[in-house]
């Protein structure tokens, strides 16, 4: 059931996202299409509590309920920066909007857009993580956890990579090409 959900999940944000988007610029009703794409947490509500009824009825914790988490964790951490995404281009292709905004290439401009990528990434696994934990104390010492604390590693890593990758734009910026800029 979970599982199913899951794909029902995702499924149900690309819909509310496509009638969203086509509210807001097809059919001109701006208001209309913020209201469905205010929809969208809905759906991690429902998953939330869906995975916690399903432990609650005695369901070993499986690796679905780690998926169920992390799917969560992305849609806090990175949803909003993915609707945005796809707002711009459709804005761009659609409604006669601006071309999307680029990340800047070089220099501190560069730094700073890792930095706040990463941190949409770190929140995702930090509230997947957070979620996990909760799962494991809810189970609590009589099931078997350990798909949860393996995911709970993989969020880790997820953590960790960010830093890296964001640490490594602080340290050693990627610099404009000789001449790039004058032409």
């Amino acid at each position: 059931m979970i599982v199913t959900l899951i794909v029902a999940c995702e499924v149900g944000f690309w819909i509310l996202l496509a009638g969203g988007l086509a509210l807001r610029y097809l059919a001109k009703m701006p208001r209309a299409g913020a209201a469905v794409l205010l929809l969208e947490p809905l759906l991690e509500l429902v998953l939330l509590i869906a995975t916690a009824i399903d432990l609650r009825n005695g369901a070993a914790a499986s690796t679905k309920h780690g998926i169920a988490a992390v799917y969560i964790g992305y849609s806090v951490g990175l949803g909003h920066a993915t609707i945005k995404w796809v707002d711009q281009r459709v804005a761009h292709r659609f409604a006669g909007g601006p071309p999307p905004v680029k990340p800047p290439k070089y220099g501190r401009a560069r730094t700073v857009h890792e930095w706040r990528a990463a941190g949409r990434w770190i929140l995702a696994a930090v509230v997947a993580l957070a979620l996990l934990q909760a799962a494991i104390w809810y189970v609590g010492g009589s099931g078997d956890t350990s798909s949860l604390r393996g995911w709970q590693q993989a969020m880790l890593y997820v953590v960790g990579i960010n830093l890296v990758i964001a640490l490594s734009y602080t340290l050693w910026p990627k610099r404009e090409p000789d001449g790039a800029g004058s032409r």
